[in-house]
């Protein structure tokens, strides 16, 4: 979502919150490759969006948050799931099916780049800078050194895969731009929130339904603690806290979790999923981490 105030420094409370929005977002990655063991992405995606839907909104009706009436504003609602949810959620969870949960979080870190590219293009207010142009540069060299070693190593077998996940990073991207529609409307974040969930509930269902049936929805206990996981924690947990240190921090500072999130995915998938890092992967998120704090600047200011 969109914040216009952006604050220069963070308290020990906002740092304390990104940290923990980071090991929540990151969780996602390791939650769905659970999950992936017995449900297929559309069913994980699904069942998702319907469940952190059902969350956030048993949150907001009790505390009585205004409504929009418009049904504009609920059209763009619509477009929204689909763009910051259906869309990317499929994309990141198919493409974990060919990738590791580290490497997804890796490329996924990629989102603020593509930011950029999509906020210059449409945005008349957010120009492409200078400094803005040499961290774009960066940051999709971060993301060549971490597809290039895979393709010479496996061919082409995990091309598709890794697209996927720049995929769901790019409708991210397109999602954070469309989004600057909401700004002044004067509705709550949190209500943003829950409405692009439940019109992405409305999309996946009938897609669902329609590709794979009814199904038995049968699972072990470790996958369904990774779905509630994955809905409740690392989507409706995560969107709270999201939008407290948007508020309170900025979107300048925002950004930060997006270096964080593969640090958590990795050591989970590691610790749990036995997966290994390799010396590509840390040198891809070191030259996209270089990319991100040159878009943002107050480093290099300094």
């Amino acid at each position: 979502m969109v914040t216009e105030s952006i604050k220069s420094s963070m308290g020990l409370a906002e740092w304390a919150l990104l940290v923990i929005l980071s090991i929540l977002w990151g969780g996602s990655f390791f939650f769905a490759e659970v999950a992936l063991q017995e449900f297929s992405p559309l069913a994980i995606v699904t069942l998702r969006v319907t469940i952190s839907a059902f969350a956030l909104w048993a949150f907001i009706l009790p505390a009585r948050y205004p409504l929009p009436g418009s049904w504009r504003t609920w059209l763009a609602f619509l477009w929204l799931g689909i763009v910051n949810n259906a869309v990317p959620f499929s994309l990141i969870v198919w493409g974990q099916t060919g990738v590791s949960s580290s490497l997804a979080s890796i490329l996924n870190a990629a989102t603020p780049i593509f930011t950029v590219i999509v906020a210059g293009l449409f945005l008349k207010d957010e120009p492409v800078t200078l400094p803005k142009i040499a961290g774009v540069l960066s940051g999709l060299a971060g993301v060549a050194i971490l597809v290039g070693p895979g393709l010479l190593a496996n061919g082409d077998s995990q091309l598709p895969y890794q697209l996927a996940v720049l995929g769901g990073g790019l409708s991210y991207a397109i999602a954070a731009v469309y989004a600057r529609r909401f700004a002044g409307m004067n509705i709550a974040p949190v209500v943003i929130a829950a409405a692009q969930l439940l019109a992405s509930t409305i999309v996946m269902w009938p897609l669902l339904l329609a590709v794979e049936g009814p199904g038995e929805w049968r699972a072990t206990a470790p996958v369904w603690l990774s779905v509630f996981g994955l809905a409740l924690l690392s989507t409706a947990v995560a969107y709270i806290l999201y939008f407290k240190v948007l508020e309170s921090a900025g979107a300048t500072n925002l950004l930060l979790v997006t270096l964080l999130i593969p640090v958590t995915a990795t050591l989970l998938g590691i610790l749990f999923l036995g997966e290994a890092l390799h010396w590509t992967h840390a040198a891809g998120i070191g030259v996209i981490a270089i990319g991100l704090s040159a878009i943002d600047g107050r480093l290099w200011r300094r």
